[in-house]
C-alpha cells in the first residue's frame, strides 16, 4: 500500500502487480511460436528465462506435457506462478527458481526447449545468445521475443525513449545477421500483431488511472509509469516486438 509522497518506483510496482502479462504478447502469440519451433521431445526440459507471473509458462507446461522450470528475480511474480500452476493442476512440472537471467545456476545442456518473452532485452540480445546457447541440449531450440524498430528512420520520439532504455535496439534484418554471425540459424521471425501491445497496455493503462484518482498529486510520476503507452500510441508504426525461433549451428 502507498502512502504518503510515493517515488516512482513505488508507483511502479503498484501499478504492474496483478497485470495479466508484463510485456506484449498473448495466448494465440505463444502458442504459435511454440509450434514454429518444431517437434520436442515426449517430455521437454523447458526453461522460461524472465518468466513474471507465468503467462507462458502454464501453457507450455500444459500443451507441451514437459517440465518447466521458470525463472525471475521478482519473488511476487514467482508466487503468483506458484499459485496458477497449482491451480492448473500442474504444480509438480512447473519449479520456480528465483535467478539472474544472466547468471542461471543450470547445468549445461539443461533444456530442450529456452523461452524468453519480453526479457531478453534486459541482457541484450548478442549477451542473451552467447549467455543462454550452454543451456539448449542437442537438437534444442531458442524462442524469445525482441524489442525492434521497423524502419530505419524513426521518430524522434521514439528513438528519444527507446534510446533512454535499450540503445542496441535492431532493425529485424539487424538482429537476423548477428544471430547468423553469432551461429545461429534463424529458422522463423514474427512480428507481433496490435492486439498483443493491447493485451499489455489496456490492464497497465486502467491501472494507472485507478491510481491518478487514489492518489491525487502524483501526476508526474504517474506519467513516467505510462510512458512507454504514451509513446506506442504517437509512434506505433516505428517500433515492434518480433518473435524468433533460433537453433545453435554446430
Amino acid at each position: 500500500m502507498i502512502t504518503g509522497v510515493a517515488t516512482v518506483r513505488e508507483l511502479f510496482w503498484a501499478a504492474h502487480t496483478g497485470l495479466p502479462r508484463e510485456s506484449p504478447g498473448s495466448t494465440a502469440t505463444t502458442r504459435l511460436l511454440l509450434g514454429l519451433a518444431g517437434a520436442l521431445p515426449p517430455r521437454p526440459r523447458i526453461v522460461d528465462i524472465g518468466c513474471g507471473a507465468g503467462p507462458a509458462t502454464v501453457l507450455l507446461a500444459r500443451e507441451t506435457g514437459g517440465e518447466v522450470t521458470a525463472v525471475d528475480t521478482h519473488e511476487p511474480f514467482l508466487a503468483r506462478l506458484r499459485a496458477a500452476a497449482e491451480s492448473a493442476g500442474l504444480g509438480g512440472r512447473v519449479h520456480a527458481l528465483a535467478a539472474s537471467m544472466d547468471d542461471l545456476p543450470l547445468p549445461d545442456g539443461a533444456a530442450d526447449l529456452l523461452w524468453a518473452e519480453g526479457s531478453a532485452y534486459v541482457m541484450g540480445f548478442d549477451a542473451a545468445l552467447r549467455a543462454w546457447r550452454r543451456l539448449l541440449a542437442p537438437g534444442g531450440v531458442l524462442v524469445l521475443t525482441e524489442a525492434e524498430w521497423t524502419t530505419i528512420d524513426p521518430a524522434p520520439g521514439a528513438r528519444a525513449f527507446w534510446d533512454a532504455g535499450y540503445p542496441a535496439m535492431r532493425t529485424t534484418g539487424g538482429n537476423v545477421t548477428a544471430a547468423q554471425d553469432a551461429g545461429w540459424t534463424v529458422a522463423a521471425t514474427y512480428l507481433l500483431p496490435d492486439p498483443d501491445w493491447d493485451a499489455y497496455y489496456s490492464p497497465l493503462a486502467a491501472r494507472i488511472a485507478e491510481l491518478r484518482a487514489t492518489h491525487p498529486g502524483h501526476d508526474d510520476a504517474l506519467d513516467e509509469v505510462g510512458a512507454e503507452i504514451a509513446v506506442r500510441r504517437a509512434h506505433g508504426d516505428d517500433y515492434g516486438y518480433t518473435g524468433y525461433v533460433l537453433r545453435p549451428r554446430s
